[in-house]
């Protein structure tokens, strides 16, 4: 029996943690969403609140707040507003960069034919004013949010809608990488053939074992030597 051969041709990288660096800007954001909203830094429930960010990194911002509210819409609302308002700040004052050689990996991935989307957590006027701000708008094929999807990770929504917008043909062509379990979870779910690690952003290697994953890497930038081998294994 022939051996099926799935080369990797599209490419899902996450934005804060795995492309982009912020400088802490995600959680200084979230300490101000927090005391927008009545919760107090310096209160238990405000320590607590910034744990479950902290577990939940990479997943949809509005769908993190609103279980932070217990489903209180408007609370929820007011909160990601803030948030992202916060973020925005920190974007304006040259607060974002990429990860050491990130832009240069991707042009290296889309040199190789592969697709290159990003996905991302924050909303798409926020994810917008990253890509500005690094010069990124022709960089890659595709950025997607929640909101462009349906639903943020971990569930599989962005990975797959990344996957029917560029016509790739199956999930057996599909690598993803992040620096999140949800980023990791969100691959796996999508049946992704590389959901790979990265140790740049949030989560650390325990965490990592906690879910599936293919491969943990120091920094994206280790991702094509990977995609290669992958490629050279599928080769007749």
């Amino acid at each position: 029996m022939t051996t099926p051969r799935f080369p990797i041709q599209l490419v899902c990288l996450d934005m804060a943690g795995t492309t982009v660096h912020d400088g802490g800007a995600v959680l200084a954001a979230f300490h101000q969403a927090l005391d927008t909203i009545g919760i107090p830094t310096g209160s238990p429930e405000h320590d607590t609140a910034v744990a479950y960010a902290l577990d939940t990194m990479g997943q949809s911002k509005i769908e993190v707040f609103r279980a932070l509210t217990a489903g209180d819409e408007d609370r929820a609302r007011a909160a990601n507003h803030a948030f992202e308002t916060a973020y925005d700040q920190s974007i304006d004052a040259a607060g974002v960069r990429e990860i050491p050689g990130a832009a240069d990996t991707i042009e290296r991935l889309r040199t190789a034919g592969r697709h290159v989307v990003l996905t991302t957590g924050f909303s798409a006027a926020t994810r917008d004013r990253i890509l500005r701000a690094l010069g990124w708008q022709d960089l890659v094929t595709l950025a997607l949010s929640p909101a462009d999807a349906g639903r943020g990770r971990p569930h599989p929504d962005m990975l797959l809608a990344a996957l029917l917008r560029t016509g790739t043909e199956s999930v057996h062509h599909l690598a993803a990488a992040g620096d999140t379990t949800s980023d990791l979870l969100a691959a796996h779910r999508a049946g992704a053939r590389i959901a790979a690690a990265v140790r740049t952003g949030s989560h650390a290697d325990t965490d990592f074992a906690t879910v599936p994953h293919t491969h943990i890497l120091d920094s994206v930038t280790d991702l094509p030597a990977v995609l290669d081998r992958v490629d050279d294994a599928t080769t007749p």
